[in-house]
């Protein structure tokens, strides 16, 4: 039962996303739909965690709109992530 789970899991990991960690500057382009329109938004600011594995791997990201900071958590393998630039890395 375990394997077939795992083998169901496997479909649904991405396998075009970067490597990155916590302190690293990311850019996430995401897909919002609005009504009946679709655009993409970039969110870009740090990674401040990065959580769990597999299918469940999330990672927060914040970043700073108009002097307020806001943070948002992504799950890595969501369908809605177009892709994801690694800008800065944690020195």
């Amino acid at each position: 039962k375990e394997k077939l789970i795992q083998l169901v899991e496997q479909s649904y990991l991405r396998k075009d996303i970067p490597e990155f960690k916590a302190g690293d500057t990311i850019a996430v382009y995401y897909k919002v739909v609005e009504g009946n329109k679709r655009k993409s938004l970039i969110i870009e600011g740090v990674v401040i965690r990065v959580n769990g594995g597999g299918i469940a791997k999330t990672f927060t990201i914040r970043k700073v709109t108009a002097g307020v900071g806001v943070e948002r958590i992504i799950p890595v393998n969501s369908p809605m992530i177009d892709k994801i630039e690694v800008l800065k890395l944690e020195e």
